[in-house]
């Protein structure tokens, strides 16, 4: 079967690895989508530019391709530093191929994968192992408990009716009643406590959800939880498709993560919820063509750097009332659709980035 311009496009396009194609006069005359997302630049801004203007200070980058040019030799450089239009740095490997027509380069393929991409991939490939064998180990143990803590409640409450029968002289029966209504009470707080250890467990109902509806209706739910609330700031990437998702389960995410915003900054500082879509991102060994990326920031102290490598890990806090659940539960609800929740700490701000698989229907 030939390849039309429309195929080729389209496998262009939907390449993992950035790919530029720049003339004999080294300006770029395309870029697929997987370049856009690794220098976070539309194909119109860069069109026509040369790589000194498309990336300020990486003169190694403009180097290599006057070289491979000149010389029409295939050029590979690994780790190097790129500065990016908009501030930060990536560090990628690039691969240079001169395209040859009559002895002449006519043009240069540049293919640039992010070095640290692969090491990413392995990373949350092995948070989500760990992740899994603590969870599984903690559900076995909450079911354990389950089964004779029923039973303890049940015997209080004989006991308790024993009590309010039998004993004649009332005062000392309301004392010893005070005893079982504690061990009631503690009896429902454990089995509340195990219930949430295991809320990840229920099915998903998904349909299509317009994602800011969502963020919306859980913003007007801690406004309304903390006494003093501040105004979150928006920083939304109108572009964003609809997802397929659990509505009930998204909202007990984002309540988790943006109430440890609130908690951390004791509702007086900085809060911003910034949205982008992701191109050719890995997740789970899957790669999706399309990822809604939903960045929840604040300017508290961050999590302690003792625990931040298990901060999804479940009973790990570091808040002496907290129970070590929120995020370890926020994680396996992100993972059962289908993307993860990531944590960094840049700039003296706390960053969850939680990452939603985009429907492609």
């Amino acid at each position: 079967m030939a390849f039309t311009v429309e195929t080729t496009g389209r496998v262009y396009d939907n390449l993992a690895t950035a790919v530029l194609l720049f003339d004999d006069q080294l300006r770029l005359v395309c870029v697929n989508a997987a370049g856009e997302n690794l220098l976070s630049v539309s194909t119109r801004q860069m069109e026509g530019q040369t790589p000194n203007e498309i990336l300020l200070g990486s003169r190694d980058f403009d180097q290599v391709l006057k070289r491979t040019l000149e010389t029409h030799i295939q050029f590979t450089e690994r780790a190097m530093v790129l500065q990016l239009p908009h501030n930060g740095e990536i560090t990628v490997d690039c691969y240079v191929t001169p395209v040859i027509e009559d002895d002449v380069c006519v043009e240069l393929i540049v293919e640039l994968s992010d070095a640290r991409s692969l090491q990413r991939v392995l990373d949350d490939e092995n948070l989500f192992m760990l992740h899994d064998a603590s969870r599984e180990a903690v559900r076995g143990m909450a079911h354990e408990v389950r089964n004779p803590l029923g039973g303890i409640r049940g015997a209080a409450q004989l006991l308790q009716s024993e009590l309010e029968d039998k004993l004649e002289d009332k005062s000392e029966s309301r004392e010893l009643i005070e005893y079982t209504d504690i061990i009631i009470q503690e009896a429902d707080r454990l089995r509340n406590f195990i219930d949430r250890m295991l809320a990840s467990d229920q099915q998903l109902h998904c349909v299509d959800l317009n994602i800011y509806e969502v963020i919306e209706y859980v913003c007007s739910l801690l406004k309304a939880e903390f006494e003093t609330c501040p105004e979150f700031q928006r920083d939304y990437d109108p572009s964003l498709p609809e997802i397929k998702g659990d509505r009930e389960q998204l909202i007990q995410v984002f309540l988790n993560v943006m109430r440890n915003a609130l908690q951390a900054t004791e509702g007086k500082g900085y809060i911003c919820i910034q949205t982008r879509v992701v191109r050719q991102l890995t997740i789970r060994q899957n790669i999706h063509r399309l990822v809604a990326r939903i960045d929840i920031i604040d300017d508290g102290p961050g999590i302690p750097a003792e625990i931040e490598k298990n901060v999804f890990y479940p009973m790990i806090t570091g808040r002496p009332e907290g129970t070590g659940l929120g995020l370890s539960i926020a994680q396996s609800l992100i993972n059962l659709h289908g993307g993860l929740i990531n944590y960094e700490r840049k700039d003296n701000k706390t960053i969850f980035s939680i990452y939603l698989p985009v429907s492609e229907d």
